[in-house]
């Protein structure tokens, strides 16, 4: 042990430094205390970028799969119906019309109801 250097940090240098290839900057040890927390700052910021793009990714997953599940409860209750609504596929942009109920069309010549306490058949001067 009589050539082991004193100083640990030079170990340290000799250890990084005797790998016969550069190492890239990130890894590659430093003794400024300053260095090292801006690294770990650095490191911080692409650590958040990538949890919002992880948790943006899962959400978009997740849209697909139940895009995927209604697409495919929709196909089953057609060809459950059978007949001539098999054959035509549903619009999905128009789903919400389609389970409002229907409402009677109102005559095209109606008339304004008369107020209260007018005479029918008499019209005001």
């Amino acid at each position: 042990m009589a050539d082991a250097p004193q100083d640990p940090l030079e170990f340290l240098k000799s250890m990084w430094g005797g790998m016969g290839f550069p190492l890239p900057g990130m890894v590659t040890p430093t003794l400024d205390v300053g260095e090292l927390d801006k690294r770990i700052a650095d490191l911080k910021a692409v650590e958040g970028w990538l949890k919002m793009n992880l948790g943006m990714l899962q959400t978009s997953i997740q849209g697909l799969e139940m895009q995927r599940l209604t697409v495919a409860a929709l196909q089953s209750m057609s060809q459950s119906t059978g007949g001539a609504q098999a054959e035509a596929k549903p619009n999905p942009a128009a789903w919400p019309w389609n389970l409002m109920p229907t409402m009677p069309a109102a005559p095209a010549a109606a008339t304004p109801p008369e107020p209260p306490g007018a005479a029918p058949g008499k019209k005001k001067k």
